[in-house]
């Protein structure tokens, strides 16, 4: 009986770590690490939340069309200690004007991983995509 005992918990161990493996994602299987954009645009929407935020900022292209583009951040721990806040002065609102630098997806789509954002007030915020 110890020995089946044994083997189902190393069975369990087993399935529970795969299951965690593949719930981890790759910031290089999706954005393009190697290439950085900087744009200005107007933010439509931020989440300050866990695991990753999200930043909607509305982006205009060479030609002046708007495209909304979809920035994952870091947690929310990630954004406080690089000096963003949920409340204070150094908050991101809708309907601020920020330049922010990322990685595009490989896609092409209007998704980027956001390695840097300076708010109106001149505060500039740097991530680390490592």
């Amino acid at each position: 009986m110890s020995k089946r005992l044994l083997v189902g918990i190393v069975i369990c161990g087993a399935l529970l770590a795969t299951g965690s493996l593949q719930a981890h994602h790759s910031l290089a299987g999706v954005y393009d690490l190697n290439k950085v954009e900087k744009a200005v645009g107007i933010v439509q929407k931020f989440a300050f939340v866990n695991p990753h935020g999200a930043l909607y900022v509305e982006i205009k292209d060479a030609a002046g069309a708007a495209k909304l583009w979809h920035l994952t951040t870091g947690s929310a721990n990630v954004l406080t200690n690089a000096g963003i806040s949920a409340t204070g002065p150094n908050r991101v609102k809708t309907g601020d004007t920020i330049t922010v630098t990322f990685n595009p997806a490989h896609s092409g789509a209007p998704v980027g991983f956001l390695r840097s954002m300076t708010l109106p007030n001149n505060t500039t915020a740097e991530f680390n995509p490592d």
